[in-house]
């Protein structure tokens, strides 16, 4: 099951007949003007049926409620580069358990990462480029599984966070779609 709506694809430089078709979000904004014609209001409140919360990498190949068989209402989902336990991954685990009553944690980063090819370098060139250094860390890492075990060790340690029983950590292998789960104290 797929929870979003097929979108054409678009080449990398557009032709002038693409471009009077429109853009990108041109067709994203007409493709939920099609989904909102037969949307049914699910009468849910922000409050996640399975009181979980999924962090995750935002890499688009990553379908996380079919990979996990969840549906509509299920989870919060906390997505970013490389799935990385930031200030403000806390800030929303933080917001989910304590207003919004979620009790368990999964994190899931996944093969073949974007972050496994970047440095703290990133940032230098970005200062050299625009002149201001970003105030973010990149969070580039070599080791998926160190970096999964980070990222537990980060959510079991912070002080704003209640529920730290369950938090677990996997890697997705995008070339199979199975989870494989990381044990924390290895």
């Amino acid at each position: 099951m797929t929870t979003s709506t097929p979108v054409p694809a678009v080449p990398a430089v557009a032709s002038p007949q693409e471009s009077a078709a429109g853009s990108v979000t041109d067709r994203l904004v007409e493709a939920n003007r099609a989904y909102a014609a037969e949307f049914a209001d699910p009468g849910m409140d922000a409050r996640p049926v399975l009181r979980v919360a999924v962090v995750a990498c935002m890499d688009a190949r990553l379908d996380l409620h079919a990979a996990l068989g969840l549906e509509l209402g299920d989870c919060h989902t906390i997505r970013n580069a490389g799935g990385v336990v930031t200030d403000d991954t806390i800030r929303s685990l933080t917001i989910s358990q304590r207003a919004l009553g979620t009790q368990a944690v999964i994190l899931i980063h996944h093969t073949g990462c974007g972050l496994e090819s970047l440095t703290e370098d990133f940032r230098h060139e970005l200062e050299d480029e625009v002149g201001q250094r970003p105030a973010w860390a990149v969070e580039a890492f070599r080791d998926v599984d160190q970096d999964v075990r980070q990222s537990m060790q980060r959510v079991r340690t912070n002080p704003f966070l209640p529920h730290k029983d369950d938090v677990r950590g996997f890697v997705f292998d995008v070339h199979t779609g199975l989870l494989r789960e990381i044990d924390p104290t290895s």
